[in-house]
């Protein structure tokens, strides 16, 4: 999944911006980069392994994305949701956009793909019910898990 990615950091900073630019990918939870996108781990994550595609560009609109990034963006998304299947066995997924605070976003400027694997039975009404979020893993417990599949 190492690809060479030539990109800018467009537009105001913001975490999605400056995280790649940092360079350190295992502080910053990155675990591929593709030339458009990169993979993140969701430092606030609803369940175990919840990534997100993130393209480099800080744009707030699918629509204002290229179709070569819309591609890639994709891409790691299949990629992704393969590591996921054979590291933590989920027994479905959740993938999906917020475009716009209105809409949920929590970064609503900078565009980002959630991953979210899910299980028969999981604890996904306690964030809802409780403000509650049961993680059975560490964010670099889970890191060192993915991290393979992704250098593959």
């Amino acid at each position: 999944m190492s690809a060479e990615h030539d990109h800018e950091f467009e537009g105001p900073q913001c975490v999605f911006c400056e995280l790649p630019a940092q360079g350190d990918d295992v502080q910053a939870l990155i675990l591929a980069r593709g030339q458009h996108c990169f993979v993140i781990m969701n430092a606030y994550p609803y369940a175990s392994g919840h990534l997100m595609v993130v393209p480099y560009s800080h744009l707030d609109r699918l629509t204002d994305m290229p179709p070569d990034a819309v591609a890639e963006m994709m891409e790691l998304a299949r990629a992704a949701q393969v590591v996921l299947s054979e590291a933590m066995h989920p027994h479905g997924f959740n993938l999906g956009m917020n475009q716009g605070s209105a809409a949920g976003a929590g970064i609503a400027d900078h565009l980002h793909l959630h991953l979210v694997p899910r299980w028969s039975g999981d604890t996904n009404f306690m964030p809802v019910t409780g403000d509650v979020r049961v993680m059975p893993q560490s964010l670099e417990e889970t890191y060192a898990m993915l991290k393979p599949g992704f250098d593959a």
